[in-house]
């Protein structure tokens, strides 16, 4: 008898100890969600991918207790802007995260296209902002040191998690406590991004963004390469000379930006690998992207 209600009592901590390990967390307070008509919407989701986000917020992965290195990481799925590959471009890679002993946080941002918005194009950056602010506040909640707490983005992700990192301007302020909280990350990581939306952009991205005649003053707001100041976090760039996708040159710009502003910065160019480089089987060298990773944030003291 007592071997059973041990054997209960163990399967219930470690059922919550799950529950806990990939916890959704909104962001916004009910009727506080900024740059809203008041349409009450529903998550949309076919074959892994997110069309419509009703209700933006995070979906948690935490690593074990033993391997806790009190850092963070806030995941900003691809999809042109249209859709969030979740699955592929976020669960994994939070999963991954987790075996280097960081939190991973996947992001279900506002996408442009939503009958929802207001101002289309400030959705995804508001919702990225608010992530940051409540991770940074919930440090202490989460065992994680506030001032190693990043983002990583793939493709339109990547535009995302470089804007985040780019900005000055807050779109998420609502009046609450978090408003004073800084929603500048401590690290960026880009996989495959979109980063210009000039002569080398990835269309889609941009008219899903911005429509479809964008002003000059807009494009050059919007293009990241153009936004990098003295305060944009230090950044790990991977990418494939072969993506057909999104101009490699997104990248190429992007580092140059931050070169120009002395931004440390490790930027990697693989011969193979098409666009969204893969977290596993990738060909060649193109396999050493995520080692690559690992020993640049190790480096730069966040996972001390």
């Amino acid at each position: 008898m007592n071997g059973r209600i041990t054997s209960l009592l163990v399967a219930f901590v470690l059922g919550s100890f799950v529950l806990q390990a990939q916890e959704f967390i909104p962001l916004w307070p009910t009727g506080k969600m900024p740059n809203t008509k008041g349409m009450h919407l529903k998550d949309s989701i076919n074959n892994e991918r997110l069309f419509q986000v009703g209700n933006p917020g995070m979906t948690a992965f935490f690593p074990s207790i033993q391997e806790n290195k009190q850092c963070a990481v806030i995941i900003c799925p691809g999809g042109g802007y249209h859709h969030e590959s979740f699955q592929i471009s976020g669960f994994q890679l939070a999963k991954w995260f987790n075996t280097m002993g960081i939190a991973a946080f996947v992001l279900n941002y506002r996408l442009p296209l939503s009958p929802d918005l207001v101002h289309r194009e400030l959705g995804p950056l508001q919702d990225a902002e608010r992530a940051m602010r409540i991770i940074r506040a919930n440090a202490g909640k989460y065992n994680i040191q506030p001032n190693k707490i990043g983002i990583m983005g793939v493709s339109a992700g990547g535009h995302l998690a470089a804007w985040l990192g780019n900005t000055g301007d807050d779109v998420a302020a609502i009046g609450d406590s978090l408003n004073s909280v800084s929603f500048r990350p401590d690290f960026t990581i880009l996989v495959s991004p979109v980063i210009t939306l000039g002569q080398y952009a990835h269309k889609g991205s941009r008219e899903n963004l911005l429509g479809a005649n964008p002003s000059k003053e807009m494009i050059d707001k919007f293009s990241m390469e153009l936004q990098v100041k003295s305060t944009t976090p230090p950044c790990f760039i991977a990418d494939a000379f072969n993506d057909k996708a999104v101009d490699p040159r997104n990248s190429l710009m992007f580092y140059q930006a931050l070169l120009d502003k002395n931004i440390p910065a490790s930027f990697h160019v693989f011969p193979q690998g098409g666009h969204n480089i893969a977290l596993r089987n990738n060909p060649g060298s193109t396999q050493q992207w995520t080692a690559l990773c690992e020993a640049w944030l190790l480096e730069m003291g966040f996972l001390k």
